[in-house]
Order: structure tokens, then C-alpha cells, then sequence
């Protein structure tokens, strides 16, 4: 066990040194799943290419590759990505299935520490049973009374129950969309739980012309 606490503390130091996070694991069939993915902005400074760089070159999904690969083979895990496919990795529901996250009314995940300012980058897959932390006790948007991230998208695409992409882009290809284009989404910038954790401008900028591309 004491072994077991050590390899994964150690992978979390080197995670850490590439901006990187252990967000949840799973034990399924005597293997042990665990997610990896970043918070906020702490990847900018590691990755060449953000935040001002072309998303077409994918320069995040290049990155992650070089820098998992030999941390799974220094740690004698197997290692996949969100980006590899098709047929493509059920990153969401393994990443809710370690109890650490919960489906948002915008139908994002959230995390009750990192709010909506996470992404899933690569998962290791263990043989034996690690020793994983609790999962969170309840969804943060249980008790988010007013849930604001309803209500601020300037075209209404989301309901809470479906997401209109059509409209989300058309308006973020106008002028008006700009302030979404530079900053983020803004329904999710409206999102209260861990604000410490929005991305910066240039790299909430970065991602929203990988999507409105």
C-alpha cells in the first residue's frame, strides 16, 4: 500500500512539473484508470505554440503526446488520448466515473475545485488496484441557486437540457461575438465555482478559435 501511495504521489510531482494534474482514478477488473488533464492556465507556459499559436497545427494534443508517453513508460502504465481515434476513448464518463466530476447544466463536466476551467488530456491505465482519493461528495451546481450560466449567453444556447451549436457559432463569427472570441465562452465565464481558475484571455482566445473553426 505504502509503495502504491508513493508511485502515484510521484507521478503527481511529475505531472506538476509540465503543468499537468491527476484529476480521478477508477478500479475496474483489478486495473486502475486514472485521468489526466490541467487547470486553468498553468499549461500555457510549457506547451510551444500557446497561446497565440494556429490551433489547426494542434500544437496541445502534440505536446501532451511527447510528454505522456515516456511518464507512462517511466511509471509502466499504458496511456491513451481524448484525440486518438476514431474510435474514440470515453474520456467524459471515465473522468465522471471517478466521482471527482459532475455533468453541468451547460453540459460541460464540472469539478467542484476548478469549476468549468479543466480539460482531459490523457489517461494511464495501471495493472492492480492504486489507492485512489474519495470522490467528491455532491455536484457544486446542487446548490447554485440562481445558475447564471443559463442566462448569459447572449443567443440562449443553452437550455440546461440541449446546446445549439448553430447559434453559438453564427454569433461567434459576428462582431458581436467578439467578447466571447477574446475571453471565453461567456456562459461559462458566469459559472461561480473556482474562479481562481478561468483561463487567461490569450489562451480562453486560443481555444475558442480551435472550436469556431
Amino acid at each position: 500500500m505504502t509503495d502504491d501511495r508513493d508511485l502515484l504521489g510521484d507521478l503527481e510531482t511529475r505531472l506538476h512539473e509540465h503543468g499537468l494534474l491527476l484529476l480521478g482514478g477508477v478500479v475496474e477488473g483489478g486495473k486502475t484508470r486514472v485521468v489526466i488533464g490541467n487547470a486553468g492556465s498553468q499549461i500555457v507556459s510549457h506547451v510551444p505554440g500557446l497561446p497565440g499559436g494556429d490551433p489547426r497545427t494542434d500544437p496541445v494534443n502534440t505536446w501532451t503526446r511527447q510528454v505522456m508517453a515516456p511518464i507512462a513508460q517511466q511509471f509502466g502504465a499504458t496511456v491513451c488520448f481524448p484525440f486518438d481515434g476514431p474510435p474514440w476513448h470515453p474520456f467524459v464518463s471515465w473522468m465522471l466515473g471517478t466521482g471527482q466530476a459532475f455533468v453541468s447544466p451547460l453540459g460541460l463536466a464540472i469539478h467542484p475545485r476548478y469549476g468549468l476551467w479543466f480539460a482531459l488530456r490523457a489517461a494511464l491505465l495501471f495493472d492492480g488496484v492504486l489507492p485512489l482519493a474519495q470522490p467528491a461528495a455532491v455536484s457544486p451546481c446542487e446548490t447554485c441557486r440562481d445558475r447564471p450560466c443559463l442566462s448569459t449567453c447572449p443567443v440562449g444556447a443553452f437550455t440546461g437540457t440541449s446546446y445549439d451549436a448553430e447559434s453559438c457559432r453564427d454569433h461567434l463569427a459576428g462582431s458581436a461575438g467578439q467578447d466571447c472570441m477574446s475571453q471565453g465562452c461567456r456562459a461559462r465565464r458566469a459559472c461561480p465555482v473556482g474562479p481562481e481558475w478561468r483561463y487567461a484571455p490569450a489562451h480562453a482566445g486560443f481555444h475558442m478559435r480551435a472550436f469556431a473553426r
